[in-house]
């Protein structure tokens, strides 16, 4: 059964011993050879697949060419093969840090792929680039691959069942960095302390302020992620190498929760596997349908439901306000007080966090696209504007109750819309859950996901190119060292030579 970790800050004096800090129970999680169930290496195929959907979608966007490039700039490191960067030949390759970084960049830049949302917010598909590149790199087959990728989904979700960030605007990478670091721990097959040290290492330096995702939102929301998992990489390489870190990390009066948390009086209940118990933590994560923020894919579905349901003219509407949970009117909402999540000459990242501004495309068009959903033509458009600025939403105590809810049956991401018209009527509905989700409409299966693969890689990979990915990522445990060396995604000749090319220092 599940371990609840108690975690507080201690006083220096106090020594507590490394066996009770909270990253050495990361490691001893890290470290435990339990077997990966099936259901749960079914979905880490699920989600391979559906990183490289979302990888192949961007590969051609301007901040994914310029990490690109910088990846292939950097030559492979002496004690490995290297790791593949997407997009290019298979046997061009480059150091795995770099590699975590160029293709961590990929993943995250159309924020399409996966999400767990609790106490904090977290895409847990952001372990797979790093410990995937740290396994190519190595010469690790598809069962350590499929370890490694277990440990990071079940340590990143762990924490972001129980420490909220965002509360004091601290990135949520910083989930991310420790928990890449264990997983590729587990890949490896690393000691306790080994994993301890390159743990403690990946915290200290993956926090960072959540401005990234505030305001007038930059090209590094796809980055910070992508440095995250670089620089668990090299954290572990330090650790393997004897290094050691700050310690406690989490616990210390100096610490990251002292200074950068809920302070010295702070506690955390944090779940972990037992020794021998199996990492599920996968299976409580869920994916995207649509290229939006994650608290925005319920709306999408019922702004689709509402404009084949009703008959009314968005022209006519009044006002339309969005009953939501805390998170989503702070976060992507009107309450975040963001002027630039009403400006149609925003960025892609603002408008992919502005429910205002989703929730009124996706009510005029029914639908929602990962490109044509975000040109500056279809957000300047001027009715498209009128109806955004009635758009508003409001913390609803209930939806809130249910966002944080530990039911997974009760648990919720959507909310209650009232639209107002012109003439007086009033028309309101309600979903709790995107269709995609596991409870939701229509839940993700297989067939989704490569269906969305083929979707998104069809205009940039050949077809041969498809099937021989499909072709490995279904067979991932059983990859041999040489498969999961080709387990990438190669574009068609003169797609790459498309794209930006910029220069810098490397």
């Amino acid at each position: 059964m599940t371990v609840i970790h108690h975690l507080r800050v201690h006083r220096s004096d106090e020594n507590l011993a490394r066996e009770g800090q909270l990253a050495w129970r990361i490691a001893e999680v890290a470290a435990d050879p339990v077997a990966v169930e099936p259901d749960v290496v079914d979905m880490i195929i699920n989600r391979v697949i559906d990183n490289a959907a979302v990888a192949a979608a961007s590969i051609t966007r301007a901040p994914v060419s310029a990490a690109r490039q910088q990846a292939l700039d950097h030559a492979v490191s002496v004690s490995g093969v290297g790791a593949t960067v997407f997009g290019c030949a298979l046997e061009r390759r480059t150091s795995p840090e770099w590699a975590a970084w160029a293709n961590g960049v990929a993943v995250r830049e159309l924020d399409y792929h996966d999400t767990f949302l609790a106490a904090d917010y977290s895409h847990p598909g952001d372990n797979i680039p790093p410990i995937l590149a740290v396994a190519q790199h190595v010469g690790a087959d598809g069962a350590a691959l499929v370890r490694g990728l277990a440990t990071g989904y079940e340590i990143q979700i762990d924490l972001v069942r129980a420490i909220c960030l965002h509360k004091h605007k601290i990135d949520h990478v910083a989930h991310l960095g420790p928990s890449a670091a264990a997983g590729i721990g587990t890949l490896l097959g690393l000691d306790v302390d080994v994993i301890y040290q390159a743990v403690g290492q990946a915290l200290h330096t993956t926090t960072a302020t959540r401005q990234s995702r505030k305001g007038e939102i930059s090209t590094w929301k796809a980055h910070a992620p992508a440095f995250a998992g670089k620089l668990a990489v090299e954290a572990v390489d330090r650790a393997m190498r004897g290094e050691t870190s700050p310690s406690p990390i989490y616990e210390g009066e100096d610490g990251v929760i002292a200074w950068m948390l809920d302070g010295k009086d702070a506690a955390y209940e944090v779940p972990l596997p037992e020794a021998g118990e199996p990492k599920r933590g996968i299976l409580d994560s869920y994916t995207k349908e649509h290229s939006a923020e994650y608290q925005a894919q319920a709306w999408i579905d019922l702004a689709r439901k509402l404009h084949d349901a009703e008959s009314f003219d968005p022209a006519n509407v009044e006002s339309i306000v969005l009953h939501t949970s805390h998170h989503t009117h702070y976060v992507i909402g009107s309450g975040a007080n963001d002027p630039q999540k009403y400006d149609p000459t925003a960025s892609r990242e603002t408008l992919d966090h502005s429910i205002p501004y989703i929730f009124a495309v996706a009510l005029q068009d029914g639908g929602w696209h990962h490109v044509d959903s975000y040109t500056p033509e279809r957000a300047g458009r001027e009715d498209t504007v009128a109806l955004w600025h009635k758009v508003t939403t409001a913390e609803d105590a209930e939806w809130t109750r249910r966002y944080h809810s530990d039911d997974p049956d009760e648990k919720a991401f959507g909310g209650r819309v009232v639209i107002t018209l012109t003439d007086g009527t009033v028309i309101e509905d309600e979903i709790a859950v995107a269709d995609a989700h596991p409870l939701g409409a229509r839940p993700f299966a297989r067939e989704d996901y490569i269906r969305k693969f083929r979707l998104l890689a069809g205009p940039v990979l050949d077809a041969a190119e498809i099937e021989r990915f499909l072709g490995l990522a279904e067979r991932l445990p059983e990859l041999t060292a040489a498969e999961v060396a080709q387990l990438t995604i190669v574009a068609k000749p003169g797609v790459l030579a498309s794209a930006p090319a910029p220069k810098g220092l490397f």
